[in-house]
């Protein structure tokens, strides 16, 4: 027996949690102003180039590896491309960065969020491809602003 359920039901939630993990706080998991955005606006560039504990990446670091990670994500559920990525790139490369830096990194990653959700508005086939993207994308970055919110606690 095949238990169907209406798109809508689906979407409101998901793309609350997608608005919610960027942009603004609708009551799913985060408290009021801690959006991935809301806290980075507040992140200085200095702050940004710090490494957080002996072994962990800047938060610079981790805004940059979101964007990318939203990139490859794009390129697998839309356009089927599923070429290797270098993960560990960001990693090893991104570490100081200037204040003009801080911004293009922040800059980089709201269009880019603001296309891939764009193209999740406007997608008419909800397949297995796009319903874990668009989940994996809430995880991984609710992940990554968790460890930046932590890290914005030792740093301050």
């Amino acid at each position: 027996m095949t238990n169907l359920i209406e798109t809508e039901h689906f979407l409101k939630p998901l793309f609350g949690l997608l608005d919610e993990t960027f942009e603004n706080h609708h009551g799913y998991f985060l408290n009021t102003n801690t959006s991935l955005f809301q806290t980075l606006a507040a992140i200085s560039a200095q702050q940004a180039s710090i490494p957080v504990g002996g072994k962990c990446a800047s938060l610079a670091a981790q805004v940059a590896h979101i964007a990318f990670y939203l990139e490859v994500l794009e390129r697998a559920v839309f356009y089927n491309d599923n070429s290797p990525a270098d993960w560990d790139e960001i990693w090893r490369t991104v570490e100081q960065v200037s204040p003009s830096e801080w911004d293009a990194l922040r800059d980089n990653l709201k269009k880019t969020y603001a296309r891939i959700n764009e193209r999740f508005h406007s997608n008419e086939t909800w397949n297995e491809d796009a319903i874990s993207g668009a989940m994996a994308i809430v995880v991984h970055t609710a992940y990554h602003l968790g460890e930046i919110r932590q890290a914005l606690c030792v740093l301050t």
